[in-house]
């Protein structure tokens, strides 16, 4: 009877449930549901568990289902995750409030009163103070959310990220644990540690047993119990954040190697191995895995939208029915010319990397009365590189490295007309892989590190390459004004004083 890996990747707008072959590890299948978003002000992003909790159990059940697999052939799991989104819940699993997600800013006010400490906090957390941050969002929740509050005094409450509620659940409330790529995230971790740090605790009116117990990130966390959907104990071998899990599955293993990710947003990771190294440009530090007691870090540069802009032209301003449509609307600009003026700023929730402007918004800039959805749609295309390009112009700066390709993943890079404008922004080749759910593959291959089935030297072996891009010598001109356009505009409208 074969046996499947089981990989959940759970995301912003949705959890998709991976099968992987045990055997091969190949991807054999995998099933995506959506859940709803929820935007009670400006500026505020969240999501109810239970209804991410719904996705799992579907997404599970649908799969199964589809390719006749029985949960007895399921060797082991693997849990990926949207990181710095934040959970509380009382003991036996039920949500006290929505998560707070990622992108959410209402801590706004609160990290600017901690600016005078963000030296000392980010020396020992590599980060800077801003909303992104799940430390942040456990404050508000303690000090905003009556049932939070309540359960807090009552020995009652478990804080988290999306990884810890997941576990919790899958296990019946067994494990109330967490690995150091989504502690990475909170500001309460110590990098040197891979520990929750009390000084930081302390910043934060943080109590460390509302907080998971930190563990290695492939490793026994616990097993399957009571589920509906899923037999008792299936052993949960392996989790990743969501840009550690991708750069995971896509093999790299050696310091140097990077991936970037188009999701929602757009995440750059660079693997530093064992070495921690600080940013002077704008990146961040973090952790990328933990293994066997040694400490693993990357580079990271964090674009908080990406394929979240071409779902604005679908949603919001219906230019598109489908993302995938993006390509073709875009492709219709053949006269680059027309774009000359032409500028989209796609900062919906704020710059990330490299620039850390928490309260900028998103601007459409240039337009004409000729202006049409076909060049808001290419706009749009070319702000997400253009935002991707300045991560690749720090990680230059900040490892010295001579960066000659990128490998991608994640929906949007399914897009050959956005990878190779990528390509041309950023002058280097852009690698598509055969799988580009390399989250959840990477989760799969945790798995079955954590579980005992794979040795961690032999990860590299399974990517293969798809398609590369490479630089273009056509309209050159156009992406070098388009490159100068962008830095002067950013510095105009988010630093002019």
């Amino acid at each position: 009877m074969n046996s499947f890996i089981l990989a959940l990747d759970q995301g912003t707008t949705g959890t998709t449930a991976a099968l992987i072959d045990a055997l091969n590890y190949t991807l054999v299948d995998k099933i995506n549901h959506e859940f709803p978003q929820i935007f009670p002000t400006p500026g505020q992003v969240e999501h109810d568990l239970n209804d991410i909790w719904s996705s799992v159990e579907k997404a599970v059940t649908e799969l199964l289902k589809k390719n006749k697999v029985d949960g007895s052939q399921i060797n082991c799991i693997g849990i990926t995750n949207q990181r710095e989104t934040t959970c509380a819940f009382d003991k036996k699993g039920h949500p006290l409030a929505n998560a707070i997600v990622w992108q959410d800013r209402r801590t706004q006010d609160f990290c600017q009163s901690l600016k005078s400490q963000e030296s000392q906090i980010r020396k020992k957390t590599g980060l800077p103070i801003d909303p992104y941050f799940s430390g942040t969002k456990m404050r508000w929740l303690l000090n905003n959310n009556q049932k939070v509050q309540t359960a807090a005094t009552e020995n009652d409450l478990r804080l988290g990220t999306i990884d810890t509620f997941l576990l919790y659940k899958l296990t019946s409330g067994t494990s109330f644990k967490t690995e150091p790529s989504n502690a990475s995230r909170t500001l309460l971790m110590d990098l040197e540690t891979f520990q929750w740090d009390q000084q930081l605790l302390q910043t934060f009116g943080m109590q460390k047993h509302f907080l998971p117990e930190i563990n290695d990130s492939f490793s026994l966390f616990g097993k399957t119990k009571n589920l509906n959907f899923l037999p008792d104990g299936i052993p949960i071998t392996g989790i990743l954040g969501d840009q550690q899990a991708a750069l995971f599955g896509q093999g790299a293993l050696a310091p140097g190697e990077m991936k970037c990710t188009y999701g929602t947003g757009a995440f750059m990771l660079i693997n530093l191995g064992e070495k921690l190294r600080s940013s002077e440009h704008g990146l961040l530090s973090t952790a990328y895995y933990a293994h066997q007691g040694k400490k693993h870090y990357a580079l990271e540069g964090s674009c908080y939208i990406a394929g979240a802009a071409v779902q604005w032209l679908r949603d919001n301003i219906k230019i598109v029915e489908s993302s995938s449509e993006s390509e073709q609307l875009a492709s219709q600009v053949e006269n680059l010319a027309e774009m000359e003026h032409l500028l989209f700023l796609p900062f919906f929730s704020g710059i990330a990397s490299p620039y850390w402007v928490s309260d900028a918004k998103a601007a459409i800039i240039g337009m004409t009365r000729d202006t049409s959805g076909k060049h808001l749609t290419r706009a749009c295309l070319d702000g997400v590189a253009l935002s991707i390009n300045d991560l690749i112009s720090s990680m230059k700066q900040d490892t010295g490295l001579e960066i000659k390709s990128l490998n991608v993943d994640g929906g949007m890079c399914a897009n050959n007309l956005f990878c190779q404008i990528q390509a041309n922004f950023s002058k280097i080749n852009i690698v598509r892989p055969k799988i580009i759910e390399t989250t959840a593959y990477g989760a799969a291959l945790a798995a079955a590190i954590g579980n005992g089935n794979l040795k961690i030297s032999k990860v590299k072996d399974f990517w293969k390459k798809d398609k590369e891009f490479t630089p273009e010598n056509s309209d050159v001109d156009y992406y070098n004004k388009k490159i100068n356009q962008w830095e002067k505009t950013i510095k105009q409208l988010y630093f002019a004083k």
